[in-house]
């Protein structure tokens, strides 16, 4: 199965494209900002590995935590290829994909995985990685940053993409990650990982017009 993998939850976003595991391709951009050239980066990986749209069979998507508006993004695209094409679409937690970079530089033990959540918090996930896998030991919550500094100062490692030394989720992660799972979803199935409650406030009624 061909796939193409987007992850845009950090400020390094990237697209892969891979048969049954095997990346063929990868295209990467580094943006400050929060546009992301998501066709231009497809279009790359498409003719580096000589696979036409047409022969995509899915499309797996990182779905943060990280950048919101990345992650929309990279979701708006797998919905619109789902419209257009009728292919598979799949979700991967962007914190696993770290987890899974740091096993491949090597980096094992306990490792916390850190993403910035804003407002002096951060997203928080720890994982026992071993050069024969890894595995969630505590699940991902949001956390003071104080808590994140209070672990460095006790030796406890830690990853993600605001550390010193930066590990980002790359889509050739993404990709690998969904080898073999067939919990696929439709387009509408797919959301971004926030944990923060959404509070929406409903827009009041305008008052009934009088009688002319």
């Amino acid at each position: 199965m061909i796939v193409l993998a987007l992850e845009f939850s950090s400020e390094r976003r990237s697209v892969a494209l891979a048969r049954n595991g095997i990346v063929l391709s990868e295209a990467v951009e580094q943006t400050g900002g929060r546009g992301t050239n998501a066709l231009g980066l497809i279009e790359q990986v498409l003719a580096d590995a000589k696979v036409s749209r047409a022969e995509v069979e899915g499309l797996v998507i990182g779905l943060g935590p990280g950048s919101y508006t990345g992650v929309r993004a990279a979701i708006a695209v797998a919905q619109g290829w789902q419209l257009a094409r009728g292919v598979k679409l799949l979700g991967v937690g962007s914190a696993e994909a770290i987890a899974a970079q740091a096993q491949a530089e090597k980096i094992f033990g306990r490792v916390n995985v850190v993403i910035d959540a804003q407002r002096g918090e951060f997203y928080l996930a720890a994982w026992e990685i071993s050069p024969a896998g890894w595995r969630e030991i505590s699940p991902l919550k949001i956390v003071a940053g104080t808590v994140v500094e209070s672990l460095k100062s006790t030796g406890e490692i830690c990853v993600g993409p605001d550390q010193e030394k930066p590990t980002f989720p790359p889509a050739v992660q993404v990709a690998r990650l969904a080898f073999g799972r067939t919990d696929f979803m439709a387009g509408e199935k797919l959301e971004p990982i926030y944990l923060r409650a959404t509070n929406f406030v409903k827009a009041p009624l305008p008052p009934p017009r009088s009688p002319e």
